[in-house]
């Protein structure tokens, strides 16, 4: 076996450690709500309303896999995520055109999305510094994770500035929806499993970090209302949580790849 894609000194693992993580992925899904294709594959084909939580542990799953794994998990990860994909298809009730999860120009927006969007999370929230040099070596490692799901490496932005001018070619394709609008409830007030009902008090600040992180434009999309004092009082809050989340044990996933790593180190 290989250690994995990814090695200990890339960017890609001090991000994915960071619990700011969980801001950037809520920050994706509302992003990425606004793509209407998109988002009517996931609402035809999946049961994120009935389950969110298990969706997001899946979503997590898979990432801590592809960035901590070995490279034969990472690729068959993929793999299932390909299969996965070949059977969502279908017609967008807002726009009436067909899709499909293999469409290139869909998967793309996936990427390019998440991968900004734990980018952005990091800079905002991250324990560790994250440099202009850091930002574009992210971009280009996270190219890796999208050939995994079968993405011609050629068409994936490679750097902060191709992602900026990927960004401004889909500007006119993002609209508010019915779909949109759901998913974004579910991502600003999420319903909490029995066990976690304890943290109702405090489970509201990811999702407004999240829509902290959105352009003012994506925001008005969703109905977002947002003022500068409510950002000042998120951002404390939210700095405060992932400072806190910070001082727990590595991950399972993360403890294995050291001592992955550290055992091809020895040999």
């Amino acid at each position: 076996m290989t250690a994995g894609l990814f090695e200990p000194d890339s960017v890609t693992w001090r991000v994915h450690a960071d619990p700011s993580m969980l801001i950037g992925g809520m920050r994706a899904l509302l992003v990425q709500a606004l793509h209407p294709l998109a988002m009517a594959g996931v609402e035809q084909h999946s049961d994120y309303r009935a389950d969110p939580w298990g969706r997001l542990q899946r979503t997590v799953e898979y990432v801590l896999t592809t960035t901590y794994g070995t490279a034969e998990e990472a690729e068959q990860a993929g793999r299932v995520v390909q299969a996965i994909h070949k059977r969502v298809r279908g017609t967008d009730p807002v726009t009436g055109k067909t899709y499909s999860a293999e469409d290139p120009e869909l998967l793309v927006w996936v990427h390019a999305v998440e991968v900004h969007s734990f980018l952005i999370a990091y800079r905002r929230y991250g324990a560790g510094p994250c440099t202009s040099a850091d930002a574009d070596r992210y971009v280009a490692e996270q190219v890796h994770t999208a050939s995994l799901v079968g993405v011609d490496p050629a068409i994936v932005p490679s750097s902060v500035a191709e992602l900026r001018d990927y960004f401004a070619t889909v500007h006119d394709e993002l609209r508010p929806s019915p779909y949109s609008r759901d998913a974004a409830k579910v991502v600003l007030n999420p319903p909490l499993p029995l066990p976690l009902r304890f943290a109702k008090p405090i489970a509201w600040i990811p999702g407004a970090a999240a829509a902290g992180l959105m352009p003012r434009r994506l925001r008005a999309m969703h109905g977002i209302p947002w003022v500068p004092p409510a950002d000042a009082a998120v951002r404390v809050a939210a700095t405060a949580l992932t400072r806190a989340m910070g001082v727990l044990p590595d991950p399972p996933h993360v403890r294995a790849a050291k001592a992955r790593w550290a055992q091809a180190d020895a040999a």
